[in-house]
């Protein structure tokens, strides 16, 4: 089975970098409680103010499951950015695995 990837892209305004990284590490996902999820990321680009949030997911149905769950509505319930950090809303993206290699 294929996985299954989200990705939101954030444009932080550069001199906040750090509080976005901060409000990152502080909050709490809840991810562990739901069923398909693999593994998260939040990734800093070598381009000032762009991050992305990384999931990957066991399938399609499972990242979908997690959107409607209660552990994605606790997540979201504390996870306001705070204002002046994002110089835009992030951008969702959606991708599925065609092709995985891995070491071993």
């Amino acid at each position: 089975m294929a996985q299954f990837i989200a990705m939101n892209h954030f444009k932080v305004n550069p001199e906040r970098a750090s509080e976005f990284e901060e409000h990152w590490r502080k909050r709490e996902t809840y991810l562990h409680e739901v069923p398909g999820f693999l593994r998260f990321a939040l990734l800093r680009s070598d381009e000032p103010g762009a991050y992305v949030s990384h999931s990957s997911w066991a399938s399609r149905e499972a990242f979908e499951a997690w959107t409607e769950s209660e552990a994605f509505r606790k997540a979201h319930a504390q996870a306001r950015t705070p204002e002046g950090v994002l110089a835009g809303p992030p951008r969702l993206e959606r991708w599925e695995a065609v092709l995985e290699q891995e070491n071993g």
